[in-house]
Protein backbone atom coordinates (compact mmCIF):
# COMPACT_ATOMS: atom_id res chain seq x y z
CA UNK A 1 0.00 0.00 0.00
CA UNK A 2 0.70 3.02 -0.80
CA UNK A 3 1.22 6.75 1.60
CA UNK A 4 0.48 10.31 0.21
CA UNK A 5 1.65 12.64 3.27
CA UNK A 6 2.63 16.12 2.39
CA UNK A 7 3.55 15.54 -1.13
CA UNK A 8 5.38 12.33 -0.55
CA UNK A 9 4.54 8.52 -1.36
CA UNK A 10 5.69 6.64 0.95
CA UNK A 11 5.32 2.84 0.58
CA UNK A 12 4.72 0.78 3.69
CA UNK A 13 5.87 -2.60 3.83
CA UNK A 14 4.12 -4.05 6.55
CA UNK A 15 1.94 -7.27 5.78
CA UNK A 16 3.70 -9.55 8.28
CA UNK A 17 3.14 -7.00 10.94
CA UNK A 18 7.08 -6.95 11.57
CA UNK A 19 7.96 -4.58 14.97
CA UNK A 20 10.78 -2.88 15.66
CA UNK A 21 13.14 -3.47 18.11
CA UNK A 22 15.40 -0.59 18.40
CA UNK A 23 14.62 2.98 17.30
CA UNK A 24 16.84 6.38 16.52
CA UNK A 25 15.62 8.67 19.11
CA UNK A 26 16.91 12.42 20.11
CA UNK A 27 15.81 13.89 23.50
CA UNK A 28 16.27 17.53 24.40
CA UNK A 29 15.35 19.39 27.61
CA UNK A 30 13.86 22.63 28.58
CA UNK A 31 16.58 25.32 28.30
CA UNK A 32 17.23 27.57 31.94
CA UNK A 33 15.44 30.84 32.30
CA UNK A 34 18.36 33.95 31.92
CA UNK A 35 19.15 35.95 34.93
CA UNK A 36 18.57 39.48 35.64
CA UNK A 37 21.04 41.81 37.24
CA UNK A 38 18.66 45.23 38.26
CA UNK A 39 20.87 48.15 38.09
CA UNK A 40 21.85 49.87 35.05
CA UNK A 41 25.54 49.30 34.53
CA UNK A 42 24.98 45.09 35.22
CA UNK A 43 23.86 42.31 33.16
CA UNK A 44 22.68 39.03 34.34
CA UNK A 45 23.92 35.56 32.68
CA UNK A 46 22.53 33.54 29.50
CA UNK A 47 20.52 30.60 30.49
CA UNK A 48 22.13 27.25 29.96
CA UNK A 49 20.71 24.76 27.03
CA UNK A 50 18.87 21.90 27.90
CA UNK A 51 20.73 18.57 28.05
CA UNK A 52 20.35 16.55 24.51
CA UNK A 53 21.36 12.88 24.03
CA UNK A 54 20.82 11.10 20.85
CA UNK A 55 21.79 7.95 19.72
CA UNK A 56 21.14 5.81 16.64
CA UNK A 57 20.34 2.44 18.05
CA UNK A 58 18.06 2.09 21.26
CA UNK A 59 16.21 -0.78 22.29
CA UNK A 60 12.67 -0.96 22.82
CA UNK A 61 9.92 -3.31 24.73
CA UNK A 62 6.79 -4.43 22.68
CA UNK A 63 3.39 -4.29 24.16
CA UNK A 64 4.28 -1.79 26.98
CA UNK A 65 3.65 2.00 26.69
CA UNK A 66 7.25 4.37 27.06
CA UNK A 67 6.89 7.53 28.93
CA UNK A 68 7.41 10.57 26.57
CA UNK A 69 8.24 13.65 28.64
CA UNK A 70 8.87 17.38 27.17
CA UNK A 71 10.59 19.23 29.33
CA UNK A 72 9.29 22.85 29.82
CA UNK A 73 11.52 25.77 29.50
CA UNK A 74 12.45 27.59 32.88
CA UNK A 75 11.30 31.15 33.44
CA UNK A 76 13.24 34.35 33.18
CA UNK A 77 15.10 35.55 36.56
CA UNK A 78 13.51 38.74 37.86
CA UNK A 79 14.85 41.55 40.33
CA UNK A 80 18.75 40.07 41.06
CA UNK A 81 17.64 36.44 40.67
CA UNK A 82 18.84 33.59 38.74
CA UNK A 83 17.12 32.56 35.93
CA UNK A 84 14.96 29.27 37.07
CA UNK A 85 16.20 25.91 35.51
CA UNK A 86 14.18 23.98 32.82
CA UNK A 87 12.65 20.58 33.25
CA UNK A 88 13.93 17.50 31.96
CA UNK A 89 12.63 15.86 28.95
CA UNK A 90 12.29 11.57 29.06
CA UNK A 91 12.10 8.96 25.92
CA UNK A 92 11.69 5.80 28.39
CA UNK A 93 14.48 5.31 30.02
CA UNK A 94 16.62 8.12 28.23
CA UNK A 95 16.44 11.79 30.70
CA UNK A 96 17.38 14.98 29.12
CA UNK A 97 18.32 17.30 32.29
CA UNK A 98 16.69 20.88 32.12
CA UNK A 99 19.14 23.77 31.25
CA UNK A 100 20.63 25.68 34.22
CA UNK A 101 19.51 29.30 35.08
CA UNK A 102 21.94 32.59 34.08
CA UNK A 103 23.09 33.99 37.27
CA UNK A 104 21.52 37.12 38.60
CA UNK A 105 23.29 38.97 41.38
CA UNK A 106 26.32 37.91 42.84
CA UNK A 107 25.32 34.71 41.91
CA UNK A 108 26.66 31.91 39.36
CA UNK A 109 24.87 30.54 37.24
CA UNK A 110 22.75 27.28 37.72
CA UNK A 111 24.09 24.22 37.00
CA UNK A 112 21.98 21.72 34.47
CA UNK A 113 22.20 20.22 31.53
CA UNK A 114 24.11 22.68 30.31
CA UNK A 115 25.28 25.52 32.71
CA UNK A 116 24.09 28.92 33.09
CA UNK A 117 26.18 31.99 31.98
CA UNK A 118 27.46 34.18 35.11
CA UNK A 119 26.25 37.58 36.52
CA UNK A 120 28.38 40.53 35.82
CA UNK A 121 29.02 41.26 39.21
CA UNK A 122 30.56 37.98 39.84
CA UNK A 123 33.50 38.06 37.54
CA UNK A 124 35.82 35.34 39.56
CA UNK A 125 32.95 32.70 39.56
CA UNK A 126 33.03 30.04 37.30
CA UNK A 127 29.77 29.50 34.93
CA UNK A 128 27.54 26.94 35.84
CA UNK A 129 27.94 23.27 34.84
CA UNK A 130 26.56 21.19 32.28
CA UNK A 131 26.00 17.03 32.55
CA UNK A 132 28.60 15.49 31.20
CA UNK A 133 27.65 14.06 27.20
CA UNK A 134 25.07 16.68 27.32
CA UNK A 135 26.04 19.96 27.59
CA UNK A 136 28.78 22.47 28.02
CA UNK A 137 29.42 25.16 31.32
CA UNK A 138 27.66 28.79 30.87
CA UNK A 139 30.43 31.77 30.70
CA UNK A 140 31.99 33.53 33.29
CA UNK A 141 30.54 37.61 34.05
CA UNK A 142 33.45 40.66 34.02
CA UNK A 143 31.89 43.04 36.72
CA UNK A 144 34.31 45.91 35.78
CA UNK A 145 33.08 45.83 31.92
CA UNK A 146 29.27 45.57 32.73
CA UNK A 147 28.57 42.15 30.76
CA UNK A 148 27.62 38.49 31.88
CA UNK A 149 28.58 35.20 30.90
CA UNK A 150 26.71 33.21 28.14
CA UNK A 151 25.05 30.52 28.80
CA UNK A 152 26.53 26.60 27.61
CA UNK A 153 25.37 25.41 24.79
CA UNK A 154 25.23 21.64 23.93
CA UNK A 155 27.96 22.05 21.78
CA UNK A 156 30.23 24.20 23.30
CA UNK A 157 30.81 26.17 26.50
CA UNK A 158 29.37 29.93 27.03
CA UNK A 159 31.42 32.23 26.13
CA UNK A 160 33.30 34.44 28.95
CA UNK A 161 32.16 37.96 28.78
CA UNK A 162 33.32 41.39 28.21
CA UNK A 163 31.10 44.82 27.89
CA UNK A 164 29.09 43.27 25.59
CA UNK A 165 28.17 40.30 27.49
CA UNK A 166 29.62 36.87 26.28
CA UNK A 167 27.69 34.85 23.14
CA UNK A 168 25.66 31.48 24.08
CA UNK A 169 27.48 28.20 23.65
CA UNK A 170 26.74 26.61 20.24
CA UNK A 171 23.81 23.64 19.88
CA UNK A 172 24.03 20.05 18.27
CA UNK A 173 22.84 20.08 14.69
CA UNK A 174 20.98 16.71 13.91
CA UNK A 175 19.14 15.02 11.11
CA UNK A 176 16.58 13.13 12.73
CA UNK A 177 14.12 14.55 10.88
CA UNK A 178 15.57 14.27 7.30
CA UNK A 179 16.67 18.02 7.43
CA UNK A 180 19.57 19.61 9.45
CA UNK A 181 18.34 21.44 12.64
CA UNK A 182 20.30 22.66 15.55
CA UNK A 183 18.86 22.32 19.14
CA UNK A 184 19.99 22.84 22.61
CA UNK A 185 22.03 26.65 22.14
CA UNK A 186 22.86 28.81 25.21
CA UNK A 187 21.18 32.11 25.90
CA UNK A 188 23.39 35.20 25.20
CA UNK A 189 24.18 36.90 28.28
CA UNK A 190 22.90 40.80 29.01
CA UNK A 191 25.90 43.59 27.97
CA UNK A 192 26.42 47.22 28.76
CA UNK A 193 27.80 48.25 25.24
CA UNK A 194 26.63 46.09 22.82
CA UNK A 195 23.79 43.39 21.53
CA UNK A 196 24.89 39.69 21.39
CA UNK A 197 23.42 36.80 19.59
CA UNK A 198 22.28 33.60 21.73
CA UNK A 199 24.11 30.45 20.25
CA UNK A 200 23.05 27.97 17.01
CA UNK A 201 20.33 26.24 18.35
CA UNK A 202 17.49 28.64 19.50
CA UNK A 203 19.45 30.15 21.92
CA UNK A 204 17.69 33.41 22.92
CA UNK A 205 19.81 37.01 22.60
CA UNK A 206 21.47 38.81 25.56
CA UNK A 207 19.72 42.36 26.40
CA UNK A 208 21.47 45.65 26.35
CA UNK A 209 21.44 48.46 28.54
CA UNK A 210 23.56 51.44 26.94
CA UNK A 211 22.86 52.59 23.42
CA UNK A 212 20.32 50.69 20.98
CA UNK A 213 18.88 49.39 24.41
CA UNK A 214 17.21 46.32 24.07
CA UNK A 215 15.38 43.29 25.91
CA UNK A 216 16.47 40.14 25.81
CA UNK A 217 14.68 37.33 23.84
CA UNK A 218 13.42 33.75 24.96
CA UNK A 219 14.50 30.53 23.76
CA UNK A 220 12.91 29.20 20.94
CA UNK A 221 10.06 26.53 21.63
CA UNK A 222 11.01 23.00 21.34
CA UNK A 223 14.40 23.40 20.35
CA UNK A 224 15.73 23.67 24.18
CA UNK A 225 17.38 26.82 23.64
CA UNK A 226 18.69 28.94 27.01
CA UNK A 227 16.86 32.45 27.38
CA UNK A 228 18.84 35.48 26.82
CA UNK A 229 20.07 37.69 30.17
CA UNK A 230 18.58 40.72 31.01
CA UNK A 231 20.61 44.09 31.38
CA UNK A 232 20.14 47.18 33.74
CA UNK A 233 16.85 47.17 35.88
CA UNK A 234 14.97 47.77 32.42
CA UNK A 235 15.86 45.48 29.75
CA UNK A 236 15.01 42.19 31.59
CA UNK A 237 15.45 38.40 30.65
CA UNK A 238 13.93 35.85 28.95
CA UNK A 239 12.30 32.14 29.35
CA UNK A 240 14.54 29.48 28.30
CA UNK A 241 12.53 27.51 24.81
CA UNK A 242 11.09 24.10 25.65
CA UNK A 243 12.46 20.56 24.87
CA UNK A 244 10.79 18.40 22.53
CA UNK A 245 11.65 14.46 21.75
CA UNK A 246 12.27 12.77 18.53
CA UNK A 247 11.99 9.21 17.58
CA UNK A 248 12.60 7.32 13.92
CA UNK A 249 12.73 3.85 12.48
CA UNK A 250 12.47 2.02 9.36
CA UNK A 251 9.13 2.89 7.35
CA UNK A 252 9.09 -1.18 5.92
CA UNK A 253 8.67 -2.00 9.94
CA UNK A 254 4.77 -1.45 11.58
CA UNK A 255 4.07 2.17 12.73
CA UNK A 256 3.34 2.09 16.78
CA UNK A 257 0.17 0.51 18.19
CA UNK A 258 -1.12 3.67 20.20
CA UNK A 259 0.61 7.39 20.50
CA UNK A 260 -0.60 9.99 23.01
CA UNK A 261 0.43 13.54 23.10
CA UNK A 262 0.84 16.08 20.43
CA UNK A 263 2.87 14.20 18.10
CA UNK A 264 3.33 15.08 14.61
CA UNK A 265 4.33 11.83 12.27
CA UNK A 266 6.20 12.34 9.40
CA UNK A 267 8.32 10.18 6.72
CA UNK A 268 11.93 11.05 5.31
CA UNK A 269 15.04 9.29 3.75
CA UNK A 270 13.03 6.06 5.01
CA UNK A 271 12.42 6.51 7.74
CA UNK A 272 9.18 6.70 10.31
CA UNK A 273 8.95 9.99 12.33
CA UNK A 274 7.82 10.55 15.22
CA UNK A 275 7.81 13.95 16.94
CA UNK A 276 6.63 15.07 20.54
CA UNK A 277 6.36 18.81 21.43
CA UNK A 278 4.42 17.86 24.48
CA UNK A 279 4.15 14.55 27.12
CA UNK A 280 2.62 11.42 26.21
CA UNK A 281 3.13 7.78 25.31
CA UNK A 282 4.34 5.39 22.86
CA UNK A 283 3.31 1.50 22.31
CA UNK A 284 5.02 -0.86 19.86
Amino acid sequence: MSKYLGGLVTATINALGKKPTEVEYLVVAGGGGGGTRNINDASGGGGGAGGLLQSPAFAIATGTALTVTVGGGGAAGTGNNNGTNGSNSVFSSITSIGGGGGGGYTTQGSSGGSGGGTASDSATVTGGAGTSGQGFAGGNGIASLGGSGGGGGSGSVGVVATSRGGVGGTGTCSIITGSKVFYAGGGAGGGYTDFRPGGAGGGGNGGLASSNQVSATAGQSNTGGGGGGGAGSTYVAAAGGSGIVIIRYPQTLSPPTAVTGNVQIGYAAGYQIYTWTSSGTVTF
